[in-house]
């Protein structure tokens, strides 16, 4: 019943505002409770006490040995005096007892002259250093549980009596019964404002994450067009636009799969069908003798090219799988580029390109993996020079920085377009005017070119207009050698 997020979160905060409440409650409770005990005590003590100082100023004024026999000739005028002690709350009582705890006068709320306070009593307010205050019915005086303030009342060092005054503690357990039926129904109202609230910001919460879990079903289904929702600005919103770029490069990266088996298929199936029918033509005799070395040609390029196509993806597969361990070791960065502007000395001649090579010292190492940065060096350059106008300028530079070598080549020719810049890293990525000029090419050399990269802790990136000009640049940890 309680497995989603949504009703765990309500439940939490209903826990939450409940005990919340009922502590205050306890508190409140407490609080006037603690208020209501000293307030009524110190009532209790000043009457017990005017009561027992007056009977006996009077007492040692007269003649008289015992409270019965004071009281026999002056009960109006203690009476009178009594009244006006208890007048000062509705519900006190107040009455004298003689040594032994018979009632023998009271005023107030009447008392139960039949019965007389228990002698444990009598005990504990003789040990008392100031007025006993307790609760009970002191042997059968009260009808009801009450609080009682007593003191002894002394002729010189004699006890003769005893004055207590008392409060029933009914009407203090109705007005703290009363205060909690007000807090409680208090807490009912916020705690049920409070819960529509929770259900609104829970739902408000956990839709989006709903909405998550219903488009990942999809995903699993390998329907990437699905995307949530995004409200507002919170951290709920970012984790939606998150959830979308997710879906996003999902959806480009399968879009991307989908077209690379496409070019896949069809780069195999051509010079397959080429290099079938060729050799059908030789084995019939339809392709004389005269020019089967031709044809023999064109089937041992294709055949190397199919080698090629089937090389970068065994490399690509390595590469992902983490099996591909890069071995560092100090080289010579500008002889590796006068290397491989040496391989390239016939593409470079058939289009007539302006060769440029800037470094900053003739000679610069680099501590890398020669055998990983030659491989992605010589794409870039091949890349250059293939998608180079005619004519155009064609540039190498190798720049020593603080610790690093930074290494770019520059090209003038079709360029990258900007909806393609951010995406040319990426799997099997291949823009369509790209595709016209390179019939050889599958859309992941560039991108093993940021695995090396990133796998040596450096960083390449791209700078391009399109119609002008594309740079790539990449850099290497110096040498300390």
């Amino acid at each position: 019943m309680f497995r989603s997020v949504f009703s765990k979160f309500v439940l939490a905060f209903a826990a939450i505002i409940f005990v919340s409440f009922a502590m205050l409650s306890a508190l409140i409770t407490a609080v006037f409770s603690s208020y209501a005990t000293e307030e009524r005590n110190g009532e209790l003590s000043w009457a017990v006490d005017s009561a027992a100082s007056l009977v006996e100023v009077w007492i040692a004024d007269g003649d008289r040995e015992t409270l019965s026999d004071f009281l026999a000739v002056s009960s109006e005028d203690v009476s009178s005096v009594l009244d006006r002690i208890s007048e000062n709350r509705s519900d006190l009582s107040l009455f004298l007892t003689d040594e032994n705890g018979s009632v023998l006068i009271e005023s107030g709320i009447s008392v139960n002259e039949a019965f007389s306070v228990e002698r444990e009593v009598l005990d504990e307010i003789l040990r008392s250093e100031g007025p006993y205050l307790s609760e009970g019915t002191l042997g059968g005086v009260f009808e009801n549980l009450s609080f009682y303030a007593a003191v002894p009342i002394k002729n010189g060092e004699k006890v003769i009596g005893y004055a207590v005054s008392a409060v029933s503690n009914s009407a203090e357990n109705a007005m703290i019964g009363a205060l909690n039926r007000t807090i409680i129904m208090s807490s009912l109202w916020v705690m049920l404002a409070a819960l529509v609230a929770a259900y609104f910001i829970s739902d408000y919460m956990t839709k989006p994450l709903k909405n998550m879990v219903g488009a990942s079903k999809k995903f699993a289904k390998g329907q990437f067009d699905e995307r949530v929702p995004i409200v507002g600005k919170n951290e709920i919103s970012e984790l939606s636009a998150a959830f979308n770029d997710m879906a996003e490069s999902l959806d480009n990266l399968e879009k991307m799969r989908n077209t690379f088996l496409s070019n896949v298929a069809h780069d195999l199936r051509t010079p397959m069908t080429s290099i079938s029918g060729f050799i059908d033509g030789i084995k019939s005799g339809a392709i004389p003798p005269e020019k089967q070395d031709y044809y023999l040609d064109i089937i041992s390029k294709e055949i190397h090219r199919l080698s090629r196509l089937v090389s970068q993806i065994l490399e690509l597969s390595r590469y992902e799988s983490g099996k591909i361990k890069f071995t560092s070791s100090s080289f010579d960065i500008c002889e590796m580029a006068r290397l491989i502007l040496i391989s390239f000395e016939q593409k470079i001649e058939g289009k007539k390109l302006d060769v440029e090579f800037d470094a900053d010292e003739d000679s610069l190492a680099v501590f890398a993996d020669k055998d990983a940065i030659y491989q992605i060096f010589y794409n870039l350059c091949d890349n250059a020079i293939k998608f180079s106008n005619e004519g155009s300028a064609f540039r190498i530079k190798i720049v020593s920085l603080e610790g690093k070598v930074a290494v770019s080549v520059f090209n003038e020719g079709i360029g990258i377009s900007k909806e393609d810049l951010p995406h040319v890293f990426d799997r099997f990525y291949k823009s369509d005017k790209s595709r016209g000029m390179d019939k050889t090419g599958f859309g992941i050399g560039l991108y093993i070119a940021k695995t090396v990269v990133d796998a040596h802790g450096e960083r390449i990136s791209v700078d391009s207009v399109e119609g002008e000009y594309c740079e790539f640049s990449f850099t290497l940890k110096k040498s300390k050698k």
